[in-house]
This record gives structure tokens, sequence and C-alpha cells, in this order.
């Protein structure tokens, strides 16, 4: 069963500066898109499987803004929401410097080595 098409499915989106996430409608947007609500800035789309870490687990959103700037989002669905395997997305500190010492290695784009699991291999 579909799981995106039987329901109309929200999206999260997420003031990394604040610290907060909210569940939108796509289709919601007035003008530009979703401001804050505490600070006015605008929340960034993270995806339908985004995880918000604790509000108090400041290198957890230090990870969370590093993906959301390299232009990903916490998918894990395929679009019609028939697929169950989620893409990997960096959790700690230390599998983001990982995937950025990688990066600086190899040259390789660091959007890139944040969706692979193991960042030495090539998916």
């Amino acid at each position: 069963m579909c799981t995106y098409a039987v329901f109309p499915a929200k999206m999260h989106y997420a003031c990394v500066s604040c610290r907060v996430s909210f569940k939108r409608h796509p289709a919601d947007h007035r003008g530009p898109g979703y401001r804050c609500p505490n600070c006015t800035g605008p929340l960034a789309c993270a995806g339908h499987d985004f995880a918000a870490p604790r509000r108090t687990d400041r290198k957890g959103w230090s990870v969370v803004a590093a993906v959301l700037a390299a232009g990903l989002r916490y998918e894990g669905f395929e679009p019609c929401g028939c697929g169950r395997e989620p893409e990997f997305r960096p959790r700690t500190r230390a599998q983001l410097r990982a995937r950025r010492t990688v990066a600086a290695r190899t040259g390789t784009p660091l959007a890139e080595l944040l969706t692979r699991a193991d960042p030495l291999t090539a998916d």
C-alpha cells in the first residue's frame, strides 16, 4: 500500500538556530516558505522522515545543520511511500568528521559522502 498516496503526508521543517522542528503540508506555503515562530527565520525542509534531536543536543543539531546545508533531506521512503529502507544520514559528529576528512582527501563532494554508510566505499 502506498503510504504517501493514501494519506496526505506532512513534511518536517526545521530551524537549526532555534533547534526546533515542525510538520507542515508542502502545499500550504504562503509566499517564499515557512517562517520559524521563534526567530522569524526561514525553516529548512528536512524531509518526510526527519527525527529531530533533543533541543539540548547541540552536537546533534550541528550534524543536522551540516546535512541540511549540503542540500540533503531525511527521506526513507520512496516518493509513493512503498519502499521501507531508510537512506543513511550521519547522526554523530564523528560520522560527519569522517566524511569531511574523506571529502578533503579524495575531492569527492561532501553531499555525496553524507549519503554513504561507509565513506571509504563507493556505492
